[in-house]
């Protein structure tokens, strides 16, 4: 029996692998359609959304007949409640990415107005702080994982710089008001997809570390 739960708690992990794969490949797609304005690609995107609400439903219940089967206690019991939680937060992410392609098609239907807000380099850091989350899950490294609070602070910066760019621009150019909103939703899912990314470093250290954190870690950012 011991051989066979380590077999399948493997399998598990590896299965959450294929889908942090999976929701990583749509938040590219979603952010490179912020630029390129790919209505096909951000169909795509929407369209796709079920394949990892189907793999979430699927680990979580693979997660609880483990339990069942097994009644694991300590660090075993600690993995597979981590595990719950990652998969949780990376079908939110999914969701996110699907959000953002919404916006984006929605943004088609009106003229795009043009302001200083750098959109490509929020969402590829927000990209950055995903793949880290997905590498310090991989390698259970809580050094990579306590990272990915700088990343997520940056991120919080430029989410804060655009709300008040577009407030701005609203009231200079009150036509767009419905294109602004638009783009303040974008920027507001990437935020999202970074705090979900930050949860899951969260998540991995207290999986490793018994440590439940939140956001406590000092760091110096020079």
């Amino acid at each position: 029996m011991h051989r066979n739960f380590h077999h399948e708690i493997d399998q598990l992990q590896k299965r959450l692998l294929t889908m942090s794969s999976m929701v990583e490949d749509r938040v590219r797609k979603a952010c490179s359609v912020i630029e390129s304005e790919d209505i096909e690609l951000s169909k795509m995107i929407i369209k796709s959304d079920w394949e990892i609400d189907e793999m979430e439903i699927e680990i979580e219940e693979e997660c609880l007949k483990i339990m069942a089967l097994y009644q694991p206690v300590a660090k075993d019991l600690r993995f597979l409640v981590t595990i719950i939680k990652i998969n949780n937060e990376m079908e939110r992410i999914g969701d996110y990415a699907v959000q953002i392609a919404k916006r984006v098609k929605r943004l088609s239907d009106f003229e795009r107005p043009q302001f200083a807000f750098n959109f490509q380099e929020m969402a590829d850091k927000v990209v950055q702080e995903l793949q880290t989350s997905i590498d310090a899950l991989v390698h259970q490294d809580v050094n990579v994982a306590k990272q990915i609070f700088i990343l997520d602070h940056d991120i919080n910066d430029m989410r804060s710089t655009a709300y008040r760019t577009i407030v701005k621009e609203m009231d200079r150019a009150p036509k767009h008001a419905t294109a602004f909103l638009n783009l303040y939703l974008v920027v507001r899912h990437l935020e999202r997809i970074a705090d979900r990314a930050t949860n899951i470093a969260e998540d991995i250290i207290y999986m490793v570390e018994g440590e439940i954190v939140r956001k406590k870690i000092d760091f110096d950012r020079s």
